[in-house]
């Protein structure tokens, strides 16, 4: 949803309020920048709503143990915090399929491969060249 105070808004993510500009987004994207929120699956689906040509991509642990051992690493949260960001997990986990991409974050350097090629074929895709291009189509009398 677009709120009237200018952000796009959307549920509390473990007890806390998030949101981001509309006009921050807005203005990256009219700067040609790509533009890469993390976010919750609420949030994902209000910038969907708000921006049709969004990509969404999921990124998934390799398992529910990896997934639980890297909430322990980080030494940040009592264990039943942990058990209800998992709780969380599993209901958000549930919505991938609802998502352009996935991208399993088994090996990082190889999650991070995976984002930046997802994020160079949105770069390929024919409006897009248009748009960063112009110039070219122009002088090729492509429309």
């Amino acid at each position: 949803m677009v709120a009237s105070n200018g952000f796009v808004e959307w549920a509390n993510v473990h007890g806390r309020r998030y949101g981001t500009s509309r006009k921050a987004i807005e203005d990256r994207i009219g700067q040609g920048a790509d533009v890469i929120l993390e976010i919750d699956f609420q949030g994902a689906m209000q910038v969907k709503k708000t921006f049709t040509n969004a990509v969404l991509i999921f990124i998934l642990p390799p398992s529910w143990e990896e997934l639980r051992s890297r909430l322990e690493r980080r030494g940040e949260d009592e264990a039943s915090v942990i058990e209800t960001r998992l709780v969380n997990a599993a209901e958000e986990m549930a919505q991938a399929c609802s998502f352009d991409f996935v991208i399993i974050n088994e090996v990082f350097e190889r999650a991070l491969f995976d984002m930046k090629t997802i994020v160079h074929a949105q770069r390929l895709k024919y409006a897009a060249q248009r748009r960063a291009r112009a110039d070219t189509f122009e002088s090729l009398h492509i429309p």
